[in-house]
């Protein structure tokens, strides 16, 4: 939305656009995403954007509604709408700034993108932001888990390193998504989930949604739908298909397998995966009931948490460490300003400009 067409819904046909994987015929989550070259900078006010322009298509549109909770994405009689964050760095390190995003309706978040956070670890080592030796989660990152726990919402750990990911799925109360990622066992890319981590997921009760994009799924940019169904079989047979979902990753990557180009090709894998003797029953969870449960497990966590308080932890400067951060402190005024025995009472220039002022008036 923002990089063709500014943010701007009156040049944005939700019914029929080629610029994009996505219309009002093929819906998927819709994620806030700002670039990590924004992290220390103006990532907040840019995510707060990104969140306007979502609140306002999905409540300015009739055949749309935004929702916040798991009931109210069964329920809903219209296309309905969930806000995630894609990238920990959106909140700047600010647990305030995180629970106001829950207010604007925000349900998930990944703890990072593409670049590290002050306190947890990316995949990628493509942005040398904050970078540590091992402290894959540090202990303010504990407490922000906490905090998305006390919420109800889904941690999402895409994008995270594998240190982070199994620090937090041995941390959190509540059941954890990937939202987009694949099985690293059939395409060994870091960006995909290993076989002991899907363990510890399935530990957790949470959900690994696959990821379609052709680099993660064959590892090169020649991929099938045959390729695709791989990665739900083999994950199928280490923790199960009520663990699966589909997180394709459309409009956020750009080379998806010959046959899966877009949404309104999922026909196809389902029926790969039919030929592959998947039921009627894991294949409903797949598309949709699987995430609902995972949903509405984050939200008990949260129905147990109610008397539990917001947290006042704050992180140290020293570990966010940017020149941006401001030392609230009074400002110490420069000791010419104050009225003594050597300052003037008034400064020459102004006292000038007087002069002037007078003369010119007589």
């Amino acid at each position: 939305m923002r990089m063709h067409f500014k943010n701007k819904l009156s040049n944005f046909s939700i019914h029929n656009n080629s610029k994009v994987a996505t219309d009002i015929r093929r819906l998927a989550v819709f994620a806030a995403y700002v670039l990590c070259t924004a992290q220390d900078k103006d990532a907040v006010r840019l995510t707060l954007e990104q969140i306007d322009v979502i609140r306002r298509m999905c409540t300015e549109n009739p055949e749309m509604e935004l929702v916040t909770t798991a009931e109210g994405m069964r329920n809903s009689a219209k296309i309905a709408c969930l806000i995630s964050i894609e990238g920990g760095h959106s909140i700047d390190s600010s647990l305030p700034a995180l629970r106001m995003f829950y207010q604007l309706g925000v349900r998930s978040m990944a703890l990072t993108h593409n670049c590290n956070t002050p306190w947890a670890e990316s995949s990628s080592s493509f942005y040398q932001n904050y970078q540590r030796k091992n402290n894959s989660l540090t202990d303010f990152g504990k407490v922000l888990v906490n905090e998305m726990n006390r919420l109800g919402m889904l941690v999402d750990l895409s994008h995270s390193s594998w240190e982070t990911a199994r620090a937090v799925l041995k941390h959190s109360a509540a059941p954890v998504i990937f939202s987009h990622s694949s099985a690293y066992a059939i395409c060994n890319n870091v960006r995909n989930v290993p076989d002991d981590l899907l363990l510890l997921l399935k530990e957790n009760g949470g959900l690994i949604m696959v990821n379609f994009y052709s680099s993660f799924v064959a590892c090169s940019y020649n991929a099938n739908v045959s390729i695709v169904a791989d990665h739900f079989d083999h994950i199928k047979r280490v923790i199960g298909a009520k663990s699966i979902g589909i997180g394709a990753d459309y409009d956020g990557a750009q080379g998806f397998p010959k046959g899966l180009e877009d949404v309104s090709k999922y026909p196809a894998l389902i029926e790969e995966l039919i030929s592959r003797n998947w039921t009627e029953e894991e294949l409903a969870g797949v598309l949709r009931l699987n995430f609902l449960r995972a949903f509405r497990k984050v939200e008990k966590v949260r129905d147990d948490f109610l008397h539990i308080s917001p947290s006042e932890v704050e992180i140290s400067l020293s570990e966010v460490n940017n020149s941006c951060r401001v030392m609230l402190i009074h400002p110490v005024l420069p000791k010419s300003s104050h009225r003594n025995g050597n300052a003037p009472l008034m400064p020459v220039k102004a006292l000038i400009y007087f002069i002037l002022l007078w003369i010119q008036s007589q």
